[in-house]
């Protein structure tokens, strides 16, 4: 098999981007994208670091990022699984992307720049949550926000609304393959849900 290693190559093979996919981005929050980006409950953060690359999940019950400036959001950390891959890689490299996706829109808007991550009390308190606050906020300084191409939400029929985990294996059968049955299994699975709505904040 032989593996495209040149721009050129690459570039030979798609052609030029078309000038909406070039004029559509913005270096800070407009009224649009603003519009947007606090409908969406539920992004995803990229980020990179001596470990390799993360991607995860990051939602709440309104706007999942809190704007500063029109150059900075703010998005909290609420309480996971405490292995801090996306947080180690944002204090030792500070490039993410985030893309914010709302249901029912096959569109998604990314924005990309740099992140910093603090403990500030008083950042803490503007997203506190039946008393609690999240552990820490990551302030995201915008490099650039545009829209993604919805073709690839569309081919998958992202909001079908339709049930497709029928037959996949919970996530308590991969811990016990994973650890030889040391943790995981049906109990696992069984006291999972209530574990999560204790700590949903």
């Amino acid at each position: 098999m032989q593996y495209i290693d040149s721009i050129d190559q690459l570039e030979a093979l798609y052609g030029k981007p078309g000038a909406p996919s070039l004029r559509k981005v913005a270096r800070r929050m407009t009224p649009l994208y603003r519009q947007w980006i606090m409908g969406s409950k539920l992004c995803m953060l990229a980020t990179t670091g001596a470990e390799g690359t993360d991607d995860s999940p990051r939602g709440d019950d309104g706007p999942v990022v809190l704007e500063l400036d029109p150059g900075t959001l703010a998005l909290p950390d609420w309480r996971g699984n405490n292995r801090l891959d996306s947080l180690r890689n944002i204090v030792r490299d500070g490039r993410v992307s985030l893309m914010f996706l709302v249901p029912g829109s096959n569109n998604v808007v990314r924005v990309n720049g740099t992140a910093k991550l603090t403990a500030d009390q008083d950042l803490r308190s503007r997203f506190e949550k039946k008393g609690k606050l999240p552990a820490t906020v990551i302030v995201i300084s915008i490099a650039e926000i545009y829209s993604q191409c919805a073709r690839a939400l569309l081919r998958a029929g992202t909001w079908r609304g339709e049930d497709e985990s029928a037959g996949l294996p919970s996530m308590g059968e991969i811990l016990a393959e994973q650890t030889d049955g040391d943790e995981g299994g049906q109990a696992y699975d069984q006291a999972w849900n209530a574990r999560a709505a204790q700590t949903m904040w």
